[in-house]
């Protein structure tokens, strides 16, 4: 597969994703509203682009890696659009995390102009994205899948074709329930254990090596102790998650009620100004309630 890869979204993710890609030899031709980022990638070797469009015109893969479902398929089907400068052969990746449903109704209409789709949502927030070590979860056809892996493997380091279109989008629907409920049940415990007046930092040390250990409880723990909730995985991103993992849940007959309590958490935290918190932030959600704060003794 050529080294031409246009980018599409450069956000908290999508910036240094791009500038991965960069640092492994391919062209890249990006594109963003924020032309300050534009700026600031094309400062590493990047390519501008005015439109979409013009970003796939001079590509082989495009990448997509945006906030939500209706600007993804603006952004592939709308004016200046992706479809419109995609050449019969290309593929397209969207990194974002949509639905399922999306997923495969965007593959379906690319196939009619000769253009293969795969859904690749990813996991690891920023830090991650930064390092090049995303989990990124594929969906779509696996010879689609083995021509670009190479370059999926410069943002990952686990990169899995879970079945066809829209399994990937399935896969991260799953990730992100496993991710935030872990958050909530962790916001729970060290809510309960500060207002025990026990020092935090000694619980977790304590816990981090049983069977409570993991790697949400080692990336937000010490977050929560600095009061730091700059983000990695925004509360109002992961609120668009887990509705679209109970709009699915509902369409297949799954009841989640776990799920189901802690979207409300999130509408909750949105309400009070968090939107733009990490999801780290949930233990805020649970410090209202119960009158303390989670800190460093």
């Amino acid at each position: 597969m050529s080294k031409k890869i246009g980018f599409v979204g450069l956000g908290i993710m999508g910036k240094p994703m791009s500038i991965n890609l960069l640092k492994a030899g391919y062209h890249v031709t990006v594109f963003d509203l924020n032309k300050e980022a534009i700026e600031q990638v094309v400062k590493s070797g990047a390519v501008a682009a005015a439109s979409p469009q013009e970003a796939a015109q001079h590509s082989d893969i495009i990448i997509t890696m945006l906030p939500n479902a209706n600007i993804v398929k603006g952004v592939i089907f709308g004016e200046n659009g992706i479809a419109m400068g995609a050449k019969e052969g290309s593929v397209v990746i969207d990194m974002s995390s949509i639905s399922p449903v999306i997923s495969q109704e965007i593959a379906r209409e690319l196939a009619k102009q000769g253009v293969n789709m795969l859904d690749a949502p990813v996991s690891g927030g920023e830090p991650k994205a930064v390092d090049g070590t995303l989990a990124i979860m594929v969906g779509g056809k696996e010879e689609a899948f083995e021509s670009v892996k190479a370059v999926l493997l410069s943002m990952g380091s686990a990169v899995t074709l879970v079945g066809g279109n829209g399994c990937g989008s399935t896969a991260k629907l799953a990730n992100q329930i496993i991710v935030n409920l872990n958050i909530a049940a962790m916001s729970e415990a060290l809510v309960l254990a500060a207002k025990a007046g026990i020092d935090i930092d000694k619980m977790y040390q304590a816990i981090r090596g049983g069977l409570a250990g993991s790697t949400v409880l080692d990336a937000k723990v010490p977050l929560i102790l600095d009061r730091n909730f700059v983000a990695g995985g925004r509360i109002d991103i992961n609120l668009k998650d887990l509705t679209n993992v109970m709009e699915t849940a509902h369409e297949i007959g799954v009841p989640l009620p776990l799920s189901s309590q802690l979207l409300e958490i999130f509408h909750a935290l949105k309400a009070d100004g968090k939107a733009s918190d990490d999801h780290c932030g949930i233990v805020q959600y649970y410090e209202k309630l119960a009158h303390v704060e989670v800190r460093r003794a």
